[in-house]
C-alpha cells in the first residue's frame, strides 16, 4: 500500500474510516474490534486499517503522531479525527449526524 493507493481509496469510496495502528500497540488491538462493531451500524463506510510499520508515508502525510488514530473522510475530505483516548460512544455521536445527512 502506498500513498497513491490511499488517495485512490479516498476517491473511490464516499465515506472512509481509516484506522491508524501499530503492531505493538495494545490499545490499538483492543480498540479495533469495537470500531468494526460500530461500523455494522454504518454500512456505507469503507474501513481501512493501516500500520505505522508498513505505511510511514501515509502516516506522515496525515500527520499521525499518536496511535490509535481514527480519521473519517467524506468525499475525500477529512471530517472527523479521533486520537488515542476516545470512546466508541463519542465517535458514534460525532458520526451520526453527518452520516445521516450524507447517506439519507
Amino acid at each position: 500500500m502506498d500513498i497513491n493507493w490511499f488517495h485512490q481509496i479516498l476517491t473511490e469510496y464516499e465515506i472512509v474510516l481509516v484506522y491508524f495502528s501499530g503492531y505493538n500497540c495494545n490499545v490499538c488491538k483492543a480498540m479495533f474490534p469495537k470500531i468494526e462493531q460500530l461500523l455494522n451500524q454504518y454500512p456505507k463506510i469503507k474501513l481501512i486499517k493501516l500500520f505505522n510499520e508498513e505505511n510511514p508515508e501515509i502516516f506522515g502525510q496525515n500527520q499521525i503522531l499518536s496511535i490509535p488514530t481514527v480519521i473519517i473522510y467524506f468525499e475525500g475530505k477529512e471530517f472527523i479525527r479521533k486520537i488515542r483516548n476516545f470512546s466508541i460512544e463519542e465517535l458514534a455521536q460525532e458520526l451520526n449526524r453527518p452520516y445521516s445527512l450524507f447517506v439519507g
